[in-house]
């Protein structure tokens, strides 16, 4: 039992057919994410011999660092999709969205309608790393006030949290959906969000997975996740990414 435990998988029978990754940066040169369209193609093409071959990818909006607009976005899509077709990956399915920091920038957008959203009213939204906003909860409600749901990116990276659980409680009350980066399951982001994810995990406070790739590092990473004990913790969220395509409503 302890062998199958820690049996390696090749990560094409991690994710299942059909699953779709909804957190990555993808899109050539607008965030800190592929650097031009030969690193888009390249990153794809990876993620494609691992068996993902669906894509939502979701380049940051923040501020004045990346300040994207939504018909940037757009048009940057269309290149990788062009790009895509010129090289034979036909059976790649790649769509955007965006990651949106909660910040003013964005409660403007918000009350623009000037949102991209995952899926019919699904918004990815993050936090600093080094602390909320100060007014996070008055965020939360205007983005369901406006018919949205917040999809809270990587909950398990925000360290101000880990020391009282009782803020995780507390999100997913106020309506937050949550989403597991897949790399919090290894040790690139520290023991602490480790350990973290871990809890969430056993807790079943997470409702979709993400691989929240940038580069080329983060796929080799990724690898780790690949045995049988990992498949069997994240089996059901890995679902639920693909019932998010399938369904209007996924969870």
């Amino acid at each position: 039992m302890f062998f199958l435990k820690k049996k390696e998988l090749p990560l094409h029978e991690v994710f299942p057919d059909g699953f779709v990754d909804i957190h990555s940066h993808l899109l050539p040169g607008i965030d800190d994410g592929a650097k031009d369209l030969e690193h888009s193609i390249s990153l794809i093409s990876k993620m494609y011999s691992y068996g993902i071959k669906n894509f939502i990818t979701t380049p940051h909006v923040l501020g004045d660092v990346y300040p994207n607009s939504s018909e940037i976005i757009k048009n940057k899509l269309e290149e990788v999709r062009i790009e895509l077709k010129k090289q034979g990956f036909d059976e790649v399915n790649i769509n955007a969205a965006a990651e949106y920091m909660m910040d003013e920038r964005f409660v403007e957008r918000l009350k623009a309608d000037d949102i991209l959203t995952l899926k019919d009213n699904y918004i990815l939204v993050e936090m600093s790393y080094f602390n909320a906003p100060y007014n996070l909860y008055d965020i939360l409600f205007e983005i369901q006030l406006k018919g949205y749901k917040p999809v809270l990116a990587h909950p398990e990276r925000y360290n101000f949290y880990h020391g009282d659980f009782q803020n995780f409680y507390k999100l997913k009350k106020a309506g937050c959906v949550f989403q597991l980066n897949l790399l919090s399951l290894t040790e690139q982001y520290g023991k602490g969000v480790q350990k973290t994810a871990q809890k969430l995990l056993s807790e079943n406070m997470y409702d979709f997975v993400g691989t929240d790739t940038h580069h080329h590092n983060h796929l080799k990473l990724l690898q780790k996740i690949g045995n049988v004990k990992v498949k069997k913790q994240i089996e059901h969220l890995l679902n639920n990414n693909k019932l998010f395509i399938q369904k209007k409503e996924a969870i």
